[in-house]
């Protein structure tokens, strides 16, 4: 940074839009229940395959909160994983349930309760390669669904909000603040660099330092890799 030359002036900053949390919670609703339908037919064609349908899973989430993300300018990671969880648990509970209409309606069977669906999965198991597993491999593969799915999409949510808050803000004012940061400033003093540039709302500053939190974060992403 010895060479960062000082710019005299700074792009503007742009008013900056109040999160709206409703946006991603609409949204993954629709996505959730949508996902389940999908997964509720592969799942009866018998072409479930295990690891790879979760990551699929997992890159349509992304993929669909990725533009939420933009739209609501919702960012508070904390919150999204609440809202992820609840995706995933949501997805799969309606596919069994989507399943369970499905079989119904295709079959002309009489109609039991949805508990009694379930518990009639139960007492059938889960049968690989004409292997019945039992209840036991049923829960099991239950249990990896939601296990890997969840972590697919922790890793590709985490590269979506870090891809959004780097991008949102012009890279010439991240490289100004980063710099009064290299010379040992404290945060005080860099918002008052950025307010003599132009940059007087702290919504906006508070931008700027989630870009370089991104940063931090593409870098340790990077290094998983």
């Amino acid at each position: 940074w010895d060479d960062y030359v000082i710019p005299e002036t700074l792009p503007q900053s742009e008013e900056v839009k109040s999160p709206i949390i409703v946006i991603p919670i609409i949204g993954g609703l629709m996505i959730s229940l949508l996902l389940g339908l999908v997964l509720a037919f592969i799942s009866l064609k018998g072409i479930y395959i295990i690891f790879l349908f979760e990551f699929l899973v997992a890159i349509v989430i992304a993929f669909a909160m990725k533009h939420l993300i933009k739209l609501s300018n919702f960012t508070d990671f904390n919150k999204l994983q609440y809202l992820l969880i609840g995706m995933i648990i949501l997805i799969y509970t309606s596919n069994q349930y989507f399943q369970y209409e499905i079989i119904l309606n295709e079959n002309n069977f009489d109609r039991i309760g949805f508990l009694e669906f379930l518990k009639v999965r139960f007492s059938e198991g889960l049968t690989i390669k004409k292997l019945n597993t039992g209840w036991i491999g049923l829960v099991i593969s239950w249990i990896l669904q939601l296990g890997l799915t969840g972590l697919f999409v922790h890793l590709k949510i985490v590269t979506v909000l870090t891809k959004y808050a780097i991008d949102r803000v012009p890279a010439e004012v991240v490289d100004f603040a980063y710099y009064h940061f290299a010379k040992d400033k404290t945060e005080a003093e860099v918002r008052d660099e950025l307010a003599k540039k132009g940059w007087t709302d702290k919504r906006n500053q508070d931008e700027v330092f989630e870009a370089i939190g991104g940063i931090h974060d593409a870098i340790e992403l990077s290094r998983i890799k």
